[in-house]
C-alpha cells in the first residue's frame, strides 16, 4: 500500500536552500523517470522517514496543484554524523509495470547447533510488479546442519516476483564456528622458555 505525503514543489537550489528545508525539518528531493522532466520537491520531514524506513516503499506524491505520482524510494542519503535523511532521489512508477529493486533478505530459523547461519548476499535484486514490491525475503535455515549452503536459485520467492540476482550466488552458508589460536600465548610461552635457557646458560657460565 502507498504512502500518501502531501509534497512541494522546490524552487529554491544549492547548498544553502537545502540546508534551509532541512532546518524546517523537511527534506529534498528529486523525482524523475518514464521520460519526463525531473521535479525538484520538498517533502514532510517526519511522515517521510518514517516511510524511508522500509528501503522500497512505494509513495504517491500530493502536489498542491491536484497532479499526484507514484514513486519509490531509489536512493537515499543520510548526514555522515546523524545519520538523517538529507536528500531522496525518486524513481516514477506506473500501475502494472514491473521495476528491479534489491530487497533485503531475512534468515529465520537456527540450524542444528553446534553450526550457525552465515548471511553471504544481504539482498537479492528482484524483477517485480511496481505496487507490490515485498519488503524482505525470507530463508528458513531450521534443521540445517554444517555445511548446508543456499543459494540465490534455491530461495523461494513472493508470488509474481522473478530473480534478477545470479541464481549460483551463494546467500547463505552454515557452517560451526572455528576456534582461532591465540599466537599471542604461545609467543609468551616461548619467551618464556628462552629466558629460562638463558639463565641456565648463564648460571652455568658462572659455575
Amino acid at each position: 500500500m502507498a504512502e500518501t505525503l502531501n509534497v512541494e514543489l522546490r524552487d529554491e537550489f544549492g547548498k544553502g536552500a537545502a540546508r534551509r528545508i532541512r532546518a524546517e525539518h523537511k527534506i529534498p528531493a528529486v523525482l524523475y523517470g518514464h521520460g519526463e522532466a525531473p521535479l525538484h520537491l520538498v517533502l514532510p520531514g517526519h511522515e517521510t522517514a518514517l516511510a524511508a524506513r522500509n528501503s522500497n516503499a512505494l509513495l504517491d506524491l500530493q502536489l498542491a496543484d491536484g497532479t499526484s505520482h507514484l514513486a519509490l524510494i531509489k536512493e537515499i542519503q543520510r548526514h555522515p554524523l546523524h545519520r538523517t535523511l538529507a536528500h531522496l532521489d525518486l524513481i516514477i512508477v506506473k500501475r502494472g509495470e514491473k521495476v528491479e529493486v534489491d530487497v533485503p533478505v531475512t534468515v529465520t530459523g537456527e540450524p542444528v547447533a553446534p553450526a550457525i547461519s552465515v548471511l553471504d548476499l544481504q539482498a537479492l535484486t528482484l524483477s517485480v510488479d511496481a505496487l507490490h514490491v515485498p519488503e524482505h525475503v525470507e530463508i528458513s535455515v531450521d534443521e540445517k546442519v554444517d555445511g548446508d549452503q543456499v543459494f540465490a536459485g534455491d530461495v523461494t520467492l513472493p508470488e509474481g516476483a522473478e530473480l534478477v540476482t545470479d541464481a549460483e550466488l551463494l546467500v547463505v552458508a552454515i557452517q560451526i564456528p572455528r576456534v582461532q589460536e591465540e599466537p599471542e600465548a604461545e609467543d609468551a610461552e616461548g619467551a618464556e622458555d628462552t629466558d629460562s635457557e638463558g639463565a641456565e646458560e648463564e648460571s652455568s657460565e658462572q659455575e
